[in-house]
């Protein structure tokens, strides 16, 4: 099984429920089985950042965050080396539309930390911002926001691009 919408697994998988989002036009949730399969989810995060700058990647250690980062990077055209930032805290990449800012918020012990390398300038500079950990300071980030969000399922994963309005 490559990737799959909600609706295709509903068809393929009988009597299984999956709720319904409050909003379901905001949501598109995708069900990939291994890393290539990522390339869908990638493709959808690209279209959805012609309009959107801000992401805030949502999953437990190992989920694939990184990973899922990496992929769309190079859909919008990263040729640098990507890594996450644990210890720096924030990575730039340049994209044909200009630098896209990566951060890991894991290690942050406070928001003060985020303040002094100028998170918020970052945040409305109107360049890509991709978020690992944003709930090590959640006060920090705009309403309006596209939430990933990654659940491990053994091998498979769900995620889910939520826009937030």
């Amino acid at each position: 099984m490559g990737i799959a919408t909600i609706g295709q697994v509903h068809a393929a998988l009988a009597g299984v429920i999956f709720a319904t989002p409050i909003h379901p036009a905001l949501t598109t949730t995708f069900i990939a089985a291994n890393t290539d399969a990522l390339d869908a989810v990638a493709e959808h995060l690209k279209q959805v950042a012609a309009s959107e700058r801000i992401f805030l990647f949502h999953g437990e250690m190992g989920a694939g965050k990184t990973t899922l980062i990496q992929a769309f990077c190079q859909k919008m055209g990263v040729t640098d080396r990507m890594s996450s930032p644990t210890f720096s805290l924030v990575n730039e990449y340049e994209s044909a539309d200009g630098p896209i800012y990566h951060f890991d918020l894991y290690r942050v012990e406070n928001e003060a930390e985020l303040f002094d390398i100028g998170l918020e300038e970052y945040l409305y500079s109107g360049y890509i911002c991709l978020v690992e950990w944003p709930e090590m300071a959640p006060s920090l980030f705009p309403k309006k926001h596209v939430s990933v969000d990654i659940e491990v399922d053994g091998s498979a994963r769900k995620i889910s691009v939520i826009l937030q309005p």
